[in-house]
């Protein structure tokens, strides 16, 4: 992979999906944010060059997930999940609507419910994203699942956007002897990207031809 062209497509994003949030304000209508955000993010993942490398590395022991970016309110949150060859999630909820769009190789994700015993159980077909493909969650259609790097020679990477600033919510896994436990996931990096110093634009698009 070539050394990123430009941050300049996450900065439009960031933009867009704050507009589409200060339009529905109390973020009701979420059948609207998931699919007008996820038509936005599927404009994003189409395109593989704007991803810094400091956000796309992997490391050996677990998945990483690198913050792109949080709204100043917590509205929403933008992230970078780098999944080493067979890496996984636990099964896990979000509490929040969520976006997954896929960037780069391929994942499954795995839907689950809880039984009546608290006993996180298969639900429905394990789906495979591929990179561009856009999948949506979040407790009103489906929030409970477990995701795995599809390859088991190589990285992937999905890009996703959640309505909180998902590193600090408090969440659950659901470990396989049954019961939930609480986890509250933090993010893999403490530097965040800089979408806002335009200043190699306003200078190349100043130099004469």
């Amino acid at each position: 992979m070539t050394a990123p062209a430009s941050i300049a497509p996450l900065r439009e994003f960031v933009g867009a999906f704050g507009r589409l949030l200060d339009a529905v304000p109390d973020q009701s209508n979420e059948p609207r944010i998931l699919s007008e955000g996820g038509a936005l993010l599927r404009t994003l993942v189409a395109r593989d060059n704007w991803l810094p490398d400091a956000f796309a590395q992997p490391d050996p022991a677990r998945y990483q997930q690198f913050l792109l970016h949080a709204d100043s309110t917590e509205r929403f949150s933008v992230v970078s999940f780098v999944w080493g060859p067979g890496q996984a999630t636990p099964v896990h909820d979000h509490t929040v609507w969520g976006l997954i769009g896929m960037l780069r190789g391929a994942e499954y994700s795995q839907g689950y419910e809880v039984d009546a015993e608290g006993q996180a159980q298969l639900h429905g077909q394990s789906v495979r994203l591929e990179a561009g493909d856009v999948q949506a969650v979040s407790p009103l259609i489906g929030d409970l699942h477990r995701v795995h790097n599809a390859h088991a020679d190589r990285v992937s990477i999905s890009i996703h956007v959640y309505g909180a600033n998902i590193g600090a919510v408090r969440r659950h896994t659901y470990p396989a002897q049954g019961g939930r436990k609480p986890f509250v996931s933090g993010y893999s990096n403490a530097l965040l990207p800089n979408l806002w110093d335009r200043s190699a634009e306003l200078r190349l698009a100043s130099t004469p031809a």
